[in-house]
């Protein structure tokens, strides 16, 4: 205990440099805590929203912003298919499931999702007040239009009640013109599950083309030959087999005038793409912790220097030259610990800063409230900084003839 007292009074007694180095090492940590906690929410967000679901089609276009409109709704469709095209998609023998998804209007910038109820039982949905929009099997029971069941998220923001009526906006992202002849009806809300679905609006596929052929349609005939023509925006595919994943997608391709997007594929390209920028994060941070490393080396080395008559005087009071060296180590972890710290606080923060701006956005989710077990890295790796500036001055500190220094005294 009288070594951490007397090393941390020498720490406090050189405040500027204590400030600085802190400083350095903290940003290095921040950075490190940063890049841990947003790269396993993101891996999670991708697995979670991502299983089960094989391929993705739509309009022809990029197929990784099939998968970004489909899958984790955080771009624009590529356009719309034909009703038709989707419908002998589902009957292909090589399809298990397939789950419909309509786009283009929102709430309040949340997306209004037009699909089946196969929708929410892919991911094991539950309601948290009030009833689907259809009671029953979707084959055998009667679809009930213009009912609308709320993701807790958007739940959360617009505070509209069971039986409570509201107007979709048209576009992705809000400011469009709002479809007043045509309300939906609030008739449940989902429970919170932390993926996708917490942040849209579900609705059957027959609301939104209903919204759309009532502003469209000047009279009966018209409002059969939008009838005829009605489109879906993507469409969901689960495979009956894996070897489906050989010869689906470029029968999709090749033979119709959709696109076929594999999610595993556009998702890696993604990460990819993404990794550039984590690896200019991670360079950045590594400088900064290299460069704390130097300056705790040379702080400690002017300090070793200023102190070496008080250094003298302790092994003239008995202190061994390991004594000395763990009292300079005490005072670089003690050092450490306090950038550990400040660093893991500032890194959680910074996440939740980002996270606060995506959810602006209604974009995709990232919290700081997350404490990894991988975290425990930041504290050994800022003793790892500490215990290597330490080397040269604790081996200066160890060899010091003290008869000599005495001496020149």
């Amino acid at each position: 205990m009288k070594t951490i007292a007397y090393a941390y009074r020498m720490l406090l007694a050189r405040p500027g440099a204590l400030a600085l180095n802190v400083l350095l090492l903290t940003l290095g940590l921040a950075s490190v805590t940063f890049l841990m906690l947003v790269n396993e929410q993101v891996q999670r967000a991708f697995d979670r929203d991502l299983a089960g679901i094989d391929l993705v089609v739509g309009a022809k276009g990029s197929p990784l912003q099939l998968i970004l409109a489909g899958v984790l709704h955080i771009d624009a469709p590529t356009g719309n298919i034909a009703l038709s095209d989707v419908q002998e998609l589902a009957k292909n023998p090589q399809v298990k499931k397939l789950i419909p998804l309509s786009l283009g209007d929102s709430l309040l910038g949340y997306r209004i999702v037009g699909t089946s109820l196969d929708y929410p039982a892919h991911y094991g949905m539950q309601l948290a007040s009030g009833q689907w929009w259809a009671t029953g099997e979707q084959g055998s029971v009667q679809v009930q239009s213009m009912q609308a069941v709320l993701g807790a998220d958007v739940a959360k923001a617009t505070q509209l009640p069971l039986n409570s009526q509201f107007a979709g906006t048209h576009g992705l992202g809000g400011g469009g013109e709002k479809h007043n002849a045509a309300l939906y009806t609030v008739t449940g809300t989902l429970q919170a599950c932390g993926c996708v679905l917490d942040r849209l609006v579900l609705t059957a596929t027959e609301s939104v083309w209903q919204v759309h052929e009532k502003t469209q349609a000047l009279d009966a005939s018209d409002m059969q030959a939008l009838k005829e023509a009605r489109e879906v925006t993507l469409a969901l595919i689960e495979y009956k087999s894996p070897l489906a994943a050989v010869t689906f997608p470029r029968f999709i391709n090749t033979s119709t005038d959709m696109q076929a997007a594999a999610p595993a594929i556009e998702i890696t390209r993604l990460l990819r793409m993404l990794g550039v920028g984590t690896d200019v994060i991670r360079g950045f941070a590594m400088v900064l912790l290299a460069v704390s490393a130097l300056s705790l080396l040379i702080a400690l080395w002017n300090a070793l220097r200023e102190r070496r008559a008080d250094l003298a005087m302790l092994r003239m009071l008995g202190a061994s030259p390991a004594k000395i060296v763990v009292l300079l180590l005490t005072e670089t972890l003690l050092l450490a610990l306090s950038a550990s710290v400040l660093g893991l606080l500032l890194g959680h923060g910074l996440t939740s800063l980002v996270g606060y701006w995506l959810m602006q956005d209604k974009s995709m989710v990232l919290t700081g409230w997350l404490w990894l077990p991988q975290e425990w890295m930041v504290p050994a790796l800022a003793a790892g900084v500490a215990v290597l500036a330490t080397l040269a001055p604790a081996l200066s500190a160890y060899r010091l003839d003290v008869l000599k220094l005495l001496q020149t005294r």
